[in-house]
């Protein structure tokens, strides 16, 4: 039998939703019926408009949309004007106060405290300058990874810019493939630093080369079922397939097709791509694939994936991790790779650096999976002025270590899965780190990343030391808590983290790392990077070393795991509010 989120959509979906949030947007939140509203909040996703978490009724989050995290000139200017003005709540957050957007590891952008009667003006205001929210969510094809230097990159080996764009256009914006059996992650990479991430997208293409007929060609190997998640995750299995640029989206569209078609719409815990790749295998894929484009299929090509840096645990010298830093594109100018602690930006600060991205610039930003934005080409004779502006002191090129490998998933603040709190308490963790413990000189990042479930937004499971979020008893209360792990990494060969601690409760993990960081920096060998450590040492010796301790650190909302409303303000919530903020009854 069909899921019930089945009939959802088949009652309601896609394009025609959008006219429903219009209606309801009109006359108002009390206007969704109440035994109606999992319904509509589920077919809401579609358009990027997810309903925050209980205790925050009638506020919303906006996922936008932007391939390859691409921001055009004056877009991401618009999206800063438009958390300015909308993207304020009930309560501050004591970090970035009220009015800020999250950058995402999709390489897109999120707004928070939206009310749904705002919603019809903020598209106004977004779509005027070609910003969407549509297929942000629910179970769609996702924002399509690429790398964010795609078309300025000096080492790219394929150029892919032209295809992601044409994959947007012609199988994402396909109607007819809107309704997937579940989310659906598509990924092009064609330069040396495997920076769209391959290892961890539904299908993905990643540069190869290969003779044919006496030519030495480049194009694209092809994996597919790759993915996170449920503490069941799955690195991209290879097709043995190699396809031509020119025949690359046709490819694409039909694996697309065939999970669209084939894959199970019961059970939603198992009905991810990972597991149809499972369920089929590769060979039985790759033949079906076959039947389906109308060219011949290409065994697969030498891969290029040895020369993955990107997230991969590499040495600094064998190239970029994360596009932090200045660097030199393909025309001579140069792109600047800014450092956004946990993915964070108040609303100012988005405004700000749309203007310097104009003012030196050509006003285009690129956005990376590790959550940072990309100024990119700037003039030789432009750099050292960027570099003196003031907002650069906050979002540094050349960040501590520890600020430069971190990510954070939104976390209870705003998600209704989430176990923890995870932003505040990453800014935390990272300045207790910056002052207590010390790196190596030659490791300029550490990876830590943390996930507020086991959903893993955070992608926890591919950092040098994963976080996610559990509750734990200590003391006799319940308290935030984490499971902890080490060893992931992107990248030739991808691994996920090894488990070495359970339900550390929040106020003991800085300890914890300090423990381990500090035992790997005693007794690591002359260049050894933290997951080569990890290999090295051994998991029993890793769980020895990695031992909780409570230190100074104070944690900002170790005791909110009975899941306040607001894990930073106290008292009760004056939601569901009317579209000036102020509380309506309940009562009515």
């Amino acid at each position: 039998m069909a899921h019930k989120k089945e009939a959802w959509k088949a009652d309601c979906y896609g394009d025609e939703v959008r006219e429903k949030i219009l209606e309801f947007a009109e006359r108002g939140w009390e206007s969704v019926p109440e035994d109606e509203r999992d319904a509509w909040f589920s077919r809401f996703k579609f358009w990027g408009l997810f309903h925050q978490r209980s205790g925050q009724e009638s506020y919303f989050m906006m996922r936008l949309t932007n391939c390859g995290g691409v921001l055009e000139p004056g877009q991401l200017r618009a999206i800063g004007e438009v958390a300015d003005e909308y993207a304020t709540g009930p309560a501050a957050n004591p970090e970035w106060g009220n009015g800020f957007i999250d950058l995402t590891t999709r390489q897109s952008v999120q707004l928070h405290w939206l009310k749904l009667e705002d919603v019809p003006a903020i598209w106004e205001k977004l779509e005027a300058v070609g910003v969407s929210s549509r297929s942000a969510g629910g179970d769609t094809m996702r924002n399509i990874s690429g790398c964010p230097v795609a078309g300025k990159d000096r080492h790219e080996y394929v150029e892919s810019r032209g295809l992601l764009d044409e994959i947007q256009e012609t199988i994402r914006g396909d109607d007819a493939l809107s309704n997937m059996p579940r989310k659906f992650n598509i990924s092009v990479t064609g330069c040396r630093e495997g920076c769209a991430q391959d290892s961890i997208n539904d299908v993905a293409l990643e540069p190869a080369r290969k003779l044919e007929g006496g030519e030495q060609v480049t194009g694209f190997n092809v994996r597919a079922g790759g993915g996170l998640g449920g503490r069941e995750p799955r690195p991209a299995r290879p097709l043995d397939v190699f396809v031509r640029p020119g025949n690359a989206v046709e490819l694409v569209r039909a694996f697309v097709e065939l999970y669209h078609e084939e894959g199970g719409r019961e059970n939603r815990s198992k009905n991810r791509a990972r597991f149809f790749v499972d369920e089929w295998g590769t060979d039985a894929i790759r033949e079906e694939l076959a039947e389906r484009v109308d060219f011949d299929l290409g065994r697969a090509g030498t891969d290029l994936r040895d020369e993955y840096t990107y997230n991969a645990g590499r040495k600094a010298e064998r190239g970029k991790h994360d596009h932090v830093g200045v660097h030199e594109q393909a025309d001579g100018n140069y792109y600047v790779g800014l450092s956004v602690p946990v993915g964070r930006l108040r609303a100012a600060e988005v405004m700000e650096l749309a203007d310097l991205a104009h003012a030196y610039g050509s006003g285009e930003v690129r956005l990376t999976r590790r959550q940072n934005p990309l100024i990119v080409d700037v003039p030789e004779a432009e750099l050292d002025g960027l570099l003196a502006e003031p907002l650069l002191d906050d979002l540094p090129p050349e960040p501590n270590a520890f600020e430069r490998g971190a990510v954070a998933c939104t976390g209870t603040e705003f998600c209704s899965l989430a176990l923890t709190e995870t932003k505040v308490r990453t800014a935390e963790l990272l300045r207790w780190l910056r002052a207590n413990v010390d790196l190596p000189d030659d490791v300029s990042r550490l990876k830590i990343h943390f996930s507020g479930c086991t959903a893993d937004c955070g992608q926890a499971m591919t950092a040098d030391i994963g976080l996610q979020g559990m509750r734990a008893r200590k003391d006799g209360e319940m308290v935030e808590a984490v499971d902890v792990g080490v060893g992931g990494g992107i990248g030739e060969e991808p691994t996920f983290i090894e488990w070495v601690r359970q339900r550390v409760p929040a106020d003991e993990l800085p300890g914890l790392i300090r423990n381990l960081v500090e035992a790997f920096a005693a007794l690591r060998t002359e260049g050894q990077t933290f997951r080569e450590w990890v290999e090295a040492t051994g998991h029993e010796t890793i769980i020895e070393l990695a031992e909780p301790e409570e230190t100074d650190y104070e944690d900002p909302c170790l005791t909110d795991a009975k899941q306040s409303w607001y894990p930073f303000e106290d008292g009760e919530s004056p939601a569901p509010t009317a579209p000036d903020g102020t509380p309506l009854s309940a009562d009515d």
